[in-house]
């Protein structure tokens, strides 16, 4: 019996053997490259089918790799071939030349359906925003995904939101915004790169837009937060972006940007270096009104720096509910800040007593590099069932050395030489954990932790000639040490409607924060504990009206350049010193604010109120004609305010932004024997264009104005500036050129009177106009845009 099995089954074997050499001998197989038309590159993850002729019945499909390639293998004999993908004409071939029962179709160029793209923009599924209780998701259509676009034009079309032709965010009208990808830092988001340029419209799910934050965040907060969700299921393979640049002042700099995407993993790199400057001028009048002496100065200054910079990270999809992300940068900069001042003291009767002119040279070297690690749990139950667990450590260091050289010009000697040594290290630990839980459709619980740890350095000595030789101003010298941990814990609910909701939240946090003058053994200490809570609701009211309504409280923590007995004696009459005991300010924040549409335009309004205690501020003093500014908690300021802005793109080709800004402000308070009883007002606006010329040329005009405004000692003076851009697309976008001229009219002065009864002080600055050009081209697809070499924190 078991013979005549082993017999059958080797039968069986024989003949299914053979059934499938046959199958393999009959078969053939068919391979080639999908190749765009415009740009020569690669379609990687395009749909290629073979149809039977006669029945049209799809046979068998496959698709594109990472590198555009596809292999197809049949044993029919009756079949043409149909390669689709979005954005292009559908391509049928129907004639094949076999070699070895083998087709090689080579390069197959496919040619773009902008008919295809206009339908889908038509009747595809339109972008639109849905109102949350503490935020507006921006859900990103069929309209925008389609069309090739880069993460930074999705933003673009986000009401409140702006990204101008350099690629710079702000919303609302304020800088500073912190960017998220799916709920956490990423190095793709950071705005020191162009590495948003890596990820495309059609990978973005969704954008969610934070301005007034609950208590799931730091109370110490930004201008507001933008959260970019990314699709799960996209895979794009190789995208990046190379880019040169050169402009006036000194501005020249080459960057890549590279991101691949498979399966598991999510790989991103940056690498850039260049070459900048940024000069200033500047112009100083002292006056004392007791013995009516005058000090005049005037001068230019500039910051000229070497920079490296390199980027690496990836995200290791552990399955399709948890995901590790592992990055670091670290970026060197080389650093010369060349200064010359001229000096002039006359007398009571106006006589020149002296004049001189100050010398500077100034070297730093200034390493910084930056790691995180986070991990993300989704659960089965709900994809917006989540644990996030982050690391972050930052780390920042200087090393100057500077000689100042006074040259008498006429009248008293004032000849003299000073040196100075800084050995400055920053180290930033931050330490995060998220979970969020819907309990339903109507309830959502949110609860975690956060420690930060600040840990900072500063050794500054100063050294003057005496006898030919440099001997150390004890005086001016200092080594200044400044530790800050804050531990943080809050817990937020939420239940929510599909027309109205509320939520609450509380957040602890436990500051613990000692400063420690070593020269002197002056030391500081301040341990406290705040409550802050938060409440957010929404309604709406109708489908394209909404009303908001929002409090939080807020502390602003002084930081190392508010709390280090810190002089910089580039010019020594004037010196800006910290003040150690310094405390932090608190703010009750109100906010309501409406969001509507207005046909093809989109508006946002708010009435706030904020109510600060301990407010800092800028307090001068006079001393042997130098005015000393120190920061001092002074009182408190009340403020009621009204901002209103929006977006108007009544065509393809023209989109109008604007922003205005009005806050009335009392403030009481006193120091020392001074009373700084006072109320004022000031206000902001801007208004920008963007309009699309043809030859995909793109226009952009954006015009600033703020106003004037009273301080606890004198008074700012307002400005207006106009920023020009001009961008000209190339390959269909895959290559731009771009033409920025940042302040036209080199309008954007700072200007600054201080009057008191004692004193008179002005102070005045410029940085003049800059000029950019830059190059960049987008491969994969990554989309061209400009590298600025990170911006300085």
């Amino acid at each position: 019996m078991n013979s005549f099995i082993k017999k059958a089954l080797c039968m069986l074997l024989v003949l299914y053997a053979g059934s499938y050499l046959k199958a393999q001998n009959n078969s053939t197989k068919i391979i080639g490259v999908l190749i765009e038309d415009a740009t020569s590159l690669a379609i990687p993850y395009a749909t290629v089918v073979l149809h039977d002729k006669t029945s049209k019945k799809i046979i068998v499909g496959t698709t594109s790799n990472d590198k555009g390639a596809f292999s197809i293998t049949t044993t029919h004999n009756n079949f043409y071939l149909e390669i689709s993908f979005m954005g292009f004409k559908t391509k049928t071939i129907t004639t094949f030349n076999f070699i070895n029962k083998k087709a090689d179709l080579g390069n197959i160029i496919l040619t773009t359906d902008k008919q295809a793209l206009d339908e889908v923009v038509v009747t595809g599924e339109v972008s639109k925003t849905v109102f949350k209780l503490d935020k507006r998701v921006f859900n990103v259509g069929a309209d925008i995904s389609s069309t090739g676009a880069s993460a930074l034009e999705v933003l673009n079309n986000v009401p409140s939101v702006n990204v101008n032709i350099e690629g710079e965010i702000s919303l609302r009208g304020s800088t500073g915004v912190q960017i998220l990808i799916n709920g956490k830092p990423s190095v793709l988001a950071d705005e020191s790169s162009n590495a948003l340029g890596t990820i495309t419209a059609d990978m973005i799910e969704s954008i969610e837009v934070i301005t007034n934050p609950s208590a799931k965040y730091e109370a110490s907060g930004t201008a507001g937060i933008l959260n970019i969700i990314l699709k799960k299921e996209e895979k794009k393979g190789w995208n990046g972006a190379v880019s040169l640049n050169t402009g006036t002042p000194d501005n020249h700099s080459i960057g890549l940007s590279l991101n691949r995407r498979t399966e598991s993993f999510n790989l991103f790199a940056q690498l850039g270096a260049g070459y900048r400057s940024i000069p200033k001028k500047s112009e100083a009048i002292n006056t004392d009104l007791v013995n009516n002496e005058v000090i005049f100065s005037n001068g230019t200054e500039s910051r000229d720096e070497t920079f490296y910079n390199l980027t690496l990270g990836t995200d290791y999809y552990i399955n399709d509910l948890n995901v590790i992300t592992l990055s670091g940068n670290f970026a060197y900069e080389v650093e010369e800040q060349p200064s010359e001042t001229n000096f002039s003291y006359f007398d009571a009767t106006n006589s020149l007593i002296s004049s001189w002119v100050r010398n500077e040279i100034t070297d730093a070297t200034n390493p910084k590099y930056t790691y995180e690690l986070n991990y993300k749990k989704e659960f089965k139950n709900n994809e917006e069932h989540t644990l996030l667990f982050s690391a972050l450590g930052r780390f920042f260091g200087k090393d100057q050395s500077s000689e100042f050289t006074n040259t008498t010009i006429s009248g008293t000697d004032s000849n003299s030489e000073q040196e100075t040594e800084t050995n400055f290290k920053q180290a930033n630990y931050t330490f995060k954990i998220d979970y969020t839980n819907p309990i339903s459709n109507i309830y959502t619980l949110e609860t975690g932790a956060q420690y930060v740890i600040n840990d900072v350095g500063n050794d500054y000595e100063v050294r003057d000639v005496s006898n030919g030789v440099f001997v150390v101003d004890e005086d001016l010298t200092n080594d200044f040490e400044y530790n800050q941990k804050v531990l943080g814990v809050y817990v937020t609910g939420a239940y929510e409607k599909e027309k109205w909701g509320i939520k609450a939240g509380l957040r602890v946090e436990h500051t613990n924060l000692t400063t420690l003058l070593t020269n002197t053994n002056e030391a500081n200490e301040q341990n406290f504990t705040n409550i802050f809570p938060t409440l957010h609701s929404s309604y709406k009211v109708a489908e394209d009206f909404s009303l908001q309504a929002g409090y939080s409280k807020r502390i602003y923590r002084p930081g190392l350049r508010d709390l280090n007995p810190f002089f910089n004696i580039r010019n020594n009459f004037n010196i800006r010193v910290g003040n150690p005991n310094l405390q932090p300010e608190f703010t009750d924040s109100y906010e309501l604010t409406s969001i509507y549409k207005i046909g093809k335009a989109s508006l946002s309004s708010s009435f706030y109120h904020q109510y600060t205690t301990d407010m800092v501020q800028q307090v001068s003093t006079y001393v042997d004609n130098v005015t000393i500014s120190t920061p001092e908690n002074i009182g408190t300021d009340s403020a009621f305010g009204f901002e209103t802005n929006g977006k108007y793109r009544p065509n393809n080709w023209l989109t109008i932004t604007g922003n205005v800004n009005f806050n009335y402000f009392d403030r009481k308070g006193s120091y020392e024997t001074q009373i700084f009883d006072f109320s004022g007002s000031q206000w902001s606006s801007k208004l920008g264009s963007k309009i699309g010329l043809p030859a995909d040329i793109d226009l952009e005009l954006t015009g600033n104005y703020q106003s004037g405004y009273k301080t606890v000692q004198g008074s700012i003076t307002g400005f207006v500036f106009l920023d020009v851009g001009v961008r000209k697309k190339i390959f269909k976008g895959k290559a731009i050129v771009n033409l920025g001229v940042r302040d036209l009219f080199e309008s954007r002065n700072f200007e600054q009177f201080v009057s008191q009864t004692t004193f008179e002080t002005y102070s005045f600055t410029q940085r003049g106009r800059f000029v950019t050009l830059g190059i960049s081209y987008g491969f994969g697809k990554g989309e061209a845009m400009t590298y600025s070499g990170g911006r300085r924190r």
